[in-house]
C-alpha cells in the first residue's frame, strides 16, 4: 500500500546522474502522506457511524426494562429474576408498563399515531413485541434406576437434537404450536446454550389490557413448563430525533439445574444512512475509501508480479495483504447491510400489527462496525511502521533505486572501518606491511588463533567479512550496471545488522586499546 509511486518504472534508459538528494528521498514522505490521508478517511468512516446518542439511548432503555422493580416488591427486576414466579411478575409489571405509554405525565391522552406506543414520549414502538420459547423433550436424559421411583421425567440441556417440536397445552393458538426455525436467522449464544430460531411464539397486542389478559391466561395454563429452556422477548424502537433504531432482546434461560439466568442485548444502530448533510459527507468518504482500495490493490499486485515468491517472505507484506482483505470484507458487509435495509425496511414497517424482525439487520450492522474497528487497528500499526522507517529506509532505498552509489558513500565507510578493525585486531596488516610480507601470511584466521585471540572474535570478524563481500558483489562493482537491482527490505536489514555489528566491534577494540595504553 505504502508504495504510491516508484522512482524507476523499467525500460532501458540510463538513470540521470545529475539530481538533487532532496528529490531522491521525496518518495517515502509522499507515500506516508498518501497513507495518512487514507487513514484519516478510514477514521472518519469508522467513527462517523457512531455517536453519543447510541450510548444514551441504550442506557435509558436498559434502565427502564432492566432496573425497574415490580410494584411493592423492590427486590424483583429483570436482572434479579430467579424463579418462574418472578418471571411472570416482571412480565405483568415492569415489561407491561415499559412497553405501553398511552398517556402524558398529566394523564392527558397522547396523540394517536396508528395506535403506536411512544416510550419516554420520543421512541416509537415499531409493530408489536414478540415472545418466544424453546423447549426440550421429556426423557432426553436417563434417570438412574435407584431414583426412577422418585422421578419419572428427565429434561436434558437444550440442543437442536433435544428440542421439543410437538404441540402442547391448549394447542389452539400459535403460542401452543411449534413454529419451524428460519435458516437465515443467526443463532443466539446464551450463557448455558446456543439457541436457534423458531419455537413457540406469540405477539403482544396493541392494547395494554389485552396483553395483560394474555399474560394471565398463559400463566394459568402453564405456558412455561419443566421442559422450557429459554424465553426471548424481542421488540424494536425508532427515535426520529436522532435517527436511530434500538433493537432490544431480553433473554431468560432456564438451565437444567433449575432457576433462571437472565441476559440482554441493546443495539442502537443507524439503518437510515443518508438523511443529513453530514451523512452525505460520509458517503463521499466511502467513495474515496473505495478509490484508495483500488489503487492499493493494483500496487500490491505489481509488487507480487515483480518480486514473486520473495514478496511473501516479509511480514510487512503479509500485513498489507491482511489490510486489503479486511477492507474488502468491510465493503462486502457494507453492501450486504444496505441491500438488506433496502429490501426489508419497507416491508417491516408496512404493518403495525406484526412483529418487525429488525434483529437480523442490527446483527449485520454490528458486525460491519466490528470489521471496521479491526481494520483501523491494523491500519494504525502499518502507519507507525512507515513513520519509523521514514528517516532511514527511505534514503537508502532512494539511493539504490536509481542504480548508483549514494552520496553518503556508506559502502566505502563500512569497507574502511572493516579494514581498520582488522588492522587493530592484527588480523590484517597495514597496506605497506602487507606489500612487504605478503609471502609470509597465508591464513589470517590461523594466525589470529596462534596469537591468542578469542574464537568468538574471529568468528564475528569472518561473518562481517562475508557480509561485506556479498554486499560489495551486488552493489559496489567497478562498473556501473545499466540494469540495476533495487535493494529489498531484507537486504536493507542485513546492511543495517552489518553496520551494528561493526559498531560493536569498533567499540570493543577501543576499550581494548584504552586498556593497553
Amino acid at each position: 500500500m505504502a508504495e504510491a509511486s516508484r522512482w524507476h518504472r523499467g525500460g532501458t534508459s540510463k538513470p540521470k546522474l545529475h539530481y538533487r538528494r532532496e528529490v531522491e528521498i521525496r518518495t517515502t514522505p509522499q507515500e506516508l502522506l498518501l497513507y495518512f490521508i487514507f487513514l484519516i478517511n478510514l477514521c472518519i468512516l469508522t467513527f462517523g457511524m457512531v455517536n453519543p446518542h447510541m450510548y444514551y439511548l441504550n442506557k435509558v432503555m436498559a434502565s427502564l426494562f432492566l432496573d425497574t422493580s415490580v410494584p411493592d416488591e423492590e427486590r424483583i427486576n429483570f436482572k434479579s429474576i430467579r424463579s418462574i414466579t418472578d418471571f411472570w411478575k416482571f412480565m405483568e409489571g415492569p415489561l407491561l408498563e415499559g412497553l405501553y405509554w398511552d398517556s402524558w405525565y398529566n394523564k392527558q391522552q397522547l396523540y394517536n399515531l396508528k395506535n403506536t406506543s411512544r416510550i419516554y414520549y420520543e421512541n416509537v414502538l415499531l409493530g408489536v413485541p414478540r415472545v418466544r420459547q424453546l423447549k426440550v423433550r421429556n426423557n432426553t436424559c436417563k434417570v438412574y434406576s435407584s431414583f426412577q421411583s422418585l422421578m419419572s421425567e428427565c429434561y436434558d440441556k437444550y440442543t437442536p437434537e433435544n428440542e421439543d417440536l410437538s404441540d402442547f397445552g391448549l394447542q389452539h393458538d400459535t403460542e401452543w404450536k411449534y413454529s419451524s426455525h428460519n435458516t437465515n436467522t443467526p443463532w443466539h449464544w446464551g450463557f448455558v446454550g446456543v439457541y436457534r430460531s423458531g419455537g413457540y411464539i406469540f405477539t403482544l397486542s396493541k392494547s395494554k389490557s389485552q396483553t395483560k389478559t394474555k399474560f394471565a391466561d398463559l400463566q394459568l395454563n402453564s405456558w412455561i413448563t419443566r421442559g422450557t429452556r429459554v424465553v426471548f422477548i424481542d421488540f424494536s424502537l425508532y427515535n426520529a430525533n436522532v435517527n436511530l433504531f434500538c433493537i432490544i432482546r431480553l433473554v431468560a434461560e432456564f438451565p437444567a439445574t433449575g432457576g433462571i439466568i437472565t441476559s440482554w442485548q441493546f443495539y442502537s444502530v443507524k439503518l437510515l444512512r443518508y438523511v443529513s448533510y453530514y451523512d452525505y459527507f460520509i458517503a463521499s468518504c466511502e467513495i474515496i475509501f473505495c478509490i484508495f482500495l483500488f489503487v492499493f490493490t493494483i500496487q500490491e499486485l505489481k509488487k507480487v508480479n515483480e518480486f514473486r515468491s520473495a514478496y511473501f517472505k516479509s511480514i510487512w507484506n503479509w500485513l498489507e495483504l491482511l489490510l486489503l482483505l479486511l477492507c474488502f470484507v468491510a465493503i462486502s458487509f457494507y453492501i450486504y447491510c444496505n441491500l438488506q435495509n433496502f429490501i426489508f425496511l419497507g416491508q417491516l414497517l408496512k404493518s403495525t400489527e406484526k412483529y418487525p424482525d429488525f434483529y437480523l439487520l442490527a446483527y449485520w450492522q454490528i458486525y460491519y462496525n466490528n470489521i471496521l474497528a479491526v481494520t483501523i487497528f491494523f491500519a494504525w500499526i502499518k502507519n507507525m511502521f512507515l513513520a519509523i522507517i521514514n528517516d532511514t529506509y527511505s534514503e537508502v532505498k532512494a539511493d539504490y533505486s536509481i542504480g548508483r552509489r549514494p552520496d553518503f558513500e556508506l559502502g566505502k565507510m563500512i569497507k574502511k572501518s572493516y579494514h581498520n578493525a582488522l588492522e587493530k585486531l592484527r588480523l590484517k596488516k597495514a597496506e605497506k606491511e602487507k606489500s612487504k610480507k605478503i609471502g609470509k601470511t597465508s591464513d589470517l584466521a590461523e594466525q589470529a588463533r596462534r596469537e591468542g585471540f578469542d574464537e568468538n572474535e574471529i568468528q564475528r570478524a569472518e561473518q562481517m567479512k562475508k557480509w561485506k563481500e556479498r554486499l560489495e558483489k551486488k552493489y559496489y562493482s567497478a562498473e556501473l550496471q545499466d540494469d540495476y537491482q533495487p535493494v529489498t527490505q531484507q537486504e536493507f536489514r542485513e546492511l543495517f545488522l552489518y553496520a551494528v555489528e561493526l559498531e560493536k566491534e569498533l567499540h570493543y577494540i577501543s576499550l581494548k586499546l584504552n586498556q593497553v595504553m
